[in-house]
């Protein structure tokens, strides 16, 4: 699996061909290398919310590139008016499971906000095997603990930042629940009131969750995750 951070809570997983893109936020994003056009291929992109820091450009990357649109099935129709193409959006529902780009993708919840519908998370099948968990935006929950009885995840991307979600602490006891190989931080250091590092999440993990790995990530870089 390759991974690339894009900042904030925006990630791509390239995976046998197949490219994913999640949160899409370039626009606005201090810590984001590039555009969205610079994020290179892309298969199907997911979006957790429709707060603007995660929605991003999703719209925009879905027209141009004739990718799929992952989201929840209220938000889904909100993306039509605003110009995503019917044919290419996939509406869903909490515990569903739908096939975009040949990667198998689970809804699950999240306990945030969002102005239509409700936020989510999404566990991702890709062909090869490999399962990665995007939590979207989130405060902890104990039914964290049910993913790993039915998936074995290789990879977390959990919030850190605190105020709008969980803590460095809290997303390190989520990685004990998760009993993830391998974590990425996101939502911190993109704007002055969040978490401004990793330092305490490492030392966290120790603690709660020392077989999980943290990944040190550097916006725009790829990065391999076994």
């Amino acid at each position: 699996m390759q991974l690339t951070w894009f900042g904030h809570s925006n990630f791509r997983l390239q995976d046998g061909g197949v490219s994913v893109l999640i949160d899409p936020f370039f626009t606005g994003n201090p810590k984001a290398p590039c555009g969205w056009e610079g994020a290179g291929k892309v298969d199907a992109v997911l979006v957790t919310h429709d707060h603007g820091d995660h929605l991003g450009q999703a719209v925009d990357i879905c027209t141009a590139t004739g990718a799929k649109l992952v989201c929840l099935y209220d938000l889904a129709g909100e993306l039509q008016a605003q110009g995503a193409p019917a044919s290419q959006l996939l509406g869903m529902n909490m515990g569903g499971t739908v096939e975009a780009a040949g990667v198998r993708v689970k809804m699950v919840q999240a306990f945030h906000s969002a102005a239509t519908g409700a936020p989510a998370g999404y566990i991702l099948t890709f062909p090869g095997g490999f399962c990665a968990y995007h939590s979207g935006d989130t405060a902890l929950f104990s039914d964290m603990k049910l993913f790993r009885r039915f998936f074995d995840i290789d990879l977390a991307m959990l919030p850190i930042g605190g105020w709008f979600t969980m803590d460095a602490n809290e997303a390190a006891v989520a990685c004990s629940f998760l009993g993830c190989r391998n974590v990425a931080p996101m939502h911190w250091g993109t704007f002055p009131i969040l978490a401004q590092g990793t330092d305490a999440f490492a030392k966290a993990l120790k603690e709660h969750a020392p077989d999980t790995a943290m990944l040190r990530l550097t916006p725009g870089v790829a990065a391999e995750v076994a």
